[in-house]
């Protein structure tokens, strides 16, 4: 058996761990990125432009396309992960949330001519998932973003 000293000598000739692991770091933003995409994606085309609210159980209608903005993806490199979902809003209440789960939101009544009228109602308002299903339907494509993704250079 050799000494632990020439192992480690022949170790280093023949493994390059800094560039092992830039490849991988690499590897893995590439492949973290084109699966938050594909799932942005999946959940954006989720919620169609009609008039009307959806059933619940179903994705949420978009009456001008502002829910499916919000929908972003982002990178984590601490936890070398992805983030997928719509931003947080500047307002009060969480609408995206309580879409995708369902709750309580207070609804203010306008009038027909864009006037506040000062009536507000709690309501309760069923799950209309998109970024759940988005994520299910996706998940089986996601192992092929890692195929063959470290590269030697």
């Amino acid at each position: 058996m050799a000494p632990p000293l020439i192992n480690m000598q022949i170790k280093a000739l023949f493994f390059d761990r800094p560039k092992v692991r830039r490849a991988v770091d690499r590897a893995t933003l590439r492949a973290l990125s084109k699966a938050g995409a594909f799932i942005r994606q999946r959940a954006r085309t989720s919620i169609r432009k009609r008039a009307g609210s959806a059933q619940p159980g179903q994705p949420p209608r978009s009456h001008e396309g502002s829910l499916r903005r919000l929908i972003l993806f982002g990178f984590d490199r601490a936890s070398e992960s992805v983030v997928i979902g719509p931003a947080r809003l500047n307002r009060p209440g969480d609408a995206p949330n309580i879409l995708e789960f369902g709750g309580r939101a207070t609804v203010t009544r306008t009038r027909r001519d864009g006037k506040r009228v000062m009536t507000s109602k709690r309501v309760r308002i069923a799950a209309r998932p998109y970024m759940g299903p988005a994520l299910k339907k996706e998940l089986p494509n996601i192992p092929k973003a890692w195929a063959n993704s470290v590269r030697g250079g």
